[in-house]
């Protein structure tokens, strides 16, 4: 019989985040005096109670008090911005994506990083676009990454409130005109649009809290 796979949430250590591979979770506290880790049986429950800090887990486990439902969609109570929820800490094991306008239409691009350690995932450009169609794209670009990983609850975050809801509704709700200068863009989205109607969302989808925490790990840094 198969053994249960196990994640692994490291709250204080070299690296905190959540882990699927023990022997990595073991490198972030091995010689880290004070290292603070659990194994929990679900991704969604390590994501919930990494979010909650580890104060807050002991506290909510002495207490008897029931702890965040495993289904991703139900987890913690989030403080909320808008239409779009957000955590109260930063999940390290997640994507975060950004786009970039000169312009407003200009030169546009997308992109989608690991929100610990900002590896590039992937990257777009297009000669003419929006900032709202970037974040649009950039989103819909990393659900399908994901889907193709077979991770289908791992969160993403983005900091425009606009694209998560087009997301939400399955839409681009540009105003940008059709024109040989987009149509490459435009068959983007057509295609992003066309992913959501054939596909179910399951990764959570969260608004980066760029007050609190600074720029998104996928910020071009060019403001």
């Amino acid at each position: 019989m198969a053994k249960a796979k196990k994640f692994y949430v490291v709250w204080v250590g070299h690296e905190p985040g959540v882990y699927t591979d023990w022997g990595k979770a073991k490198s972030q506290i091995d010689g880290y005096k004070g290292a603070k880790y659990k194994s929990f049986p679900s991704r969604a429950q390590a994501e919930a109670a990494y979010a909650n800090s580890f104060g807050n887990y002991i506290k909510t486990a002495a207490s008897g008090i029931k702890k965040p439902s495993s289904h991703p969609r139900s987890r913690q109570k989030a403080p909320r911005r808008g239409n779009a929820p957000s955590t109260p800490t930063i999940i390290s094991q997640s994507i975060s994506v950004d786009a970039a306008c000169s312009g407003n239409p200009g030169k546009m691009e997308y992109q989608g990083v690991t929100t610990s350690g900002k590896k590039q995932l992937f990257h777009r450009a297009f000669p003419l676009g929006t900032n709202n169609i970037g974040e649009f794209l950039a989103l819909v670009h990393a659900l399908a990454f994901l889907k193709g990983q077979d991770m289908p609850d791992l969160p993403i975050y983005s900091d425009s409130q606009i694209a998560i809801g087009w997301v939400k509704k399955g839409k681009c709700k540009t105003t940008l005109a059709r024109s040989k200068k987009t149509a490459e863009l435009f068959e983007y989205i057509d295609r992003a649009e066309a992913w959501l109607k054939a596909n179910k969302v399951t990764n959570p989808i969260y608004k980066w809290d760029t007050k609190g925490w600074g720029e998104i790990p996928a910020d071009f840094g060019r403001k």
